[in-house]
């Protein structure tokens, strides 16, 4: 029986679409492969999310590779404009709010940079948590296994009693591999019918759940 649910943050939770926001802004298919090369899909990127980096150091870096190209006015652009990106999917909300009626616990586990981490957990949604984990704290990001076994740990959950929901293939098959149940996220109506069909409950006339005793909440 399933009595936790894990939530990936960026592009669950909250939009980001880096490939669709270069299209956007640039409508060059190289061009744009170039700055998400430079951007969202560098080193510096990665290290954000790991918080090893500041976001100062980080984007000096990316400037600069830009200028080596000959785009610094396309990758300020970029770093100026990114965090218009990061709206909340309401639906993914209502459905937070829905498992949090019937009872389930729910988490948060993300690789997210420590500044946009500020800005999402600011957020009306975020009291739905519980806890959770955000990889700039520790150090560590999907689809590391060692992330998914820390928050595991932290919060005493079952991985056989756990689902994760990740919109990244990979990070929900690296859930898998350590007894949690991941599902890709392609948006709201299958992640619904994934759930469904895994026996969680959205009956409003059902009773809520019940979680087992010695359960450790979030302080």
């Amino acid at each position: 029986m399933y009595r936790n649910i894990i939530f990936d943050l960026g592009g669950v939770l909250v939009e980001f679409t880096p490939r669709a926001f270069l299209v956007d802004h640039f409508m060059n298919e190289k061009l744009e492969d170039q700055l998400y090369a430079i951007t969202f899909g560098s080193e510096e990127w990665l290290r954000l999310d790991a918080g090893l980096i500041t976001r100062e150091e980080a984007n000096a870096i990316m400037h600069e590779k830009g200028a080596a190209i000959g785009r610094a006015f396309e990758v300020d652009v970029i770093l100026t404009d990114w965090f218009d990106m990061l709206k909340t999917r309401d639906d993914t909300v209502q459905l937070l709010k829905r498992l949090k009626k019937r009872g389930y616990r729910l988490f948060y586990l993300s690789n997210i940079a420590q500044d946009v981490m500020d800005l999402v957990s600011q957020r009306k949604f975020f009291r739905l948590f519980e806890g959770g984990i955000a990889s700039c704290d520790v150090g560590i990001t999907k689809p590391d296994p060692r992330i998914y076994q820390a928050l595991l740990a932290q919060y005493g959950l079952r991985p056989t009693e756990t689902i994760f929901v990740d919109d990244n293939r990979d990070n929900a098959a690296a859930a898998s591999r350590v007894g949690i149940t991941g599902l890709h996220y392609r948006g709201l109506k299958s992640t619904l019918a994934q759930m469904i069909q895994l026996g969680i409950s959205f009956d409003k006339k059902a009773p809520p759940i019940d979680q087992p005793a010695g359960a450790v909440s979030a302080t």
